[in-house]
């Protein structure tokens, strides 16, 4: 396992003189349908799709710049969806169930893949998009060439709990809530207990992403932030020792959970050199 700590600068470029084309559609797949966004670059250098996954507050349109930045950056194709019950997809009544990362990884992922005639994808998971990331890449190994996580939990601890208990504080006043709504609309409230109620239950606490690992033979970079709030950088040290495959670890200084928001050029530029380092698996 190759382990580094990146210095960066939070200055960034965000301008580019390349040209993209962006594509939304909808894509159907078992519960409803989901909002799918496409970034396509002027230059192709590999048709292998990067595939985003959202965190749990998450959407298509709060992943901002980066999906058009990491397409021109990589020159390969990027596409992000908003999962059942989030952004612009379909509503959902029910909170998931206590199963659902790998009810993502084994329904949602399949019935994408076959809509959109994905064959083979590099995946790109923030927080539990990356646990969905790892589970995908257990389950699905020929499809998955590569795996790029960005601050995903691997189990329930208590830096982890007390984060979410204030993040569900902080949420819980007006002027916060509104700000989610932005993005969630009338599924606000889901988004929010979604994340809260299932991941502070008592039937969810041991929830762990240990098992999955072993059967990981595709590559994987961990990546996360020195100042994370929900947990500290040793976590993606044991993603990236616990797979069957390549794994590579990298902290990221002066970054909290976001580090694609907070850290942008650090994130693209490691992305960058780890698939030109694994360019036979993932070209």
């Amino acid at each position: 396992m190759n382990s580094m700590t990146i210095q960066t600068d939070r200055a960034i470029n965000q301008s580019s003189s390349n040209k993209t084309h962006i594509s939304d559609r909808f894509v159907e797949v078992p519960g409803g349908q989901v909002f799918v966004r496409s970034w396509l670059p002027e230059v192709i250098r590999s048709d292998i799709p990067m595939l985003l996954l959202h965190d749990s507050l998450g959407s298509v349109a709060q992943w901002r710049s980066f999906p058009q930045q990491l397409a021109e950056h990589l020159q390969r194709p990027v596409i992000a969806y908003d999962r059942l019950g989030f952004g612009q997809s379909t509503p959902r009544q029910a909170l998931p169930s206590y199963d659902f990362i790998t009810e993502e990884a084994d329904v949602i992922f399949p019935a994408l893949c076959q809509s959109l005639a994905i064959q083979q994808c590099c995946l790109v998971g923030h927080s539990v998009g990356g646990a969905m990331a790892i589970a995908i890449a257990a389950l699905h190994a020929n499809q998955c060439k590569a795996v790029i996580t960005l601050a995903a939990p691997v189990e329930i601890h208590d830096r982890l709990v007390e984060g979410i208990e204030e993040a569900k504080q902080f949420f819980a006043h007006t002027e916060s809530f509104n700000k989610l709504r932005k993005w969630h609309g009338d599924k606000t409230r889901w988004v929010l207990d979604a994340w809260t109620e299932t991941w502070l239950s008592d039937e969810f606490s041991s929830w762990t992403i240990y098992p999955y690992l072993p059967r990981i033979t595709s590559p994987v970079l961990a990546m996360h932030g020195d100042s994370d709030e929900y947990g500290p950088a040793s976590l993606s040290v044991r993603i990236a020792e616990g797979i069957k495959g390549r794994g590579q670890q990298a902290t990221i200084a002066q970054c909290g959970h976001i580090p694609h928001a907070e850290q942008t050029e650090a994130v693209l530029n490691l992305i960058s050199t780890f698939l030109e380092n694994t360019q036979e698996a993932v070209r």
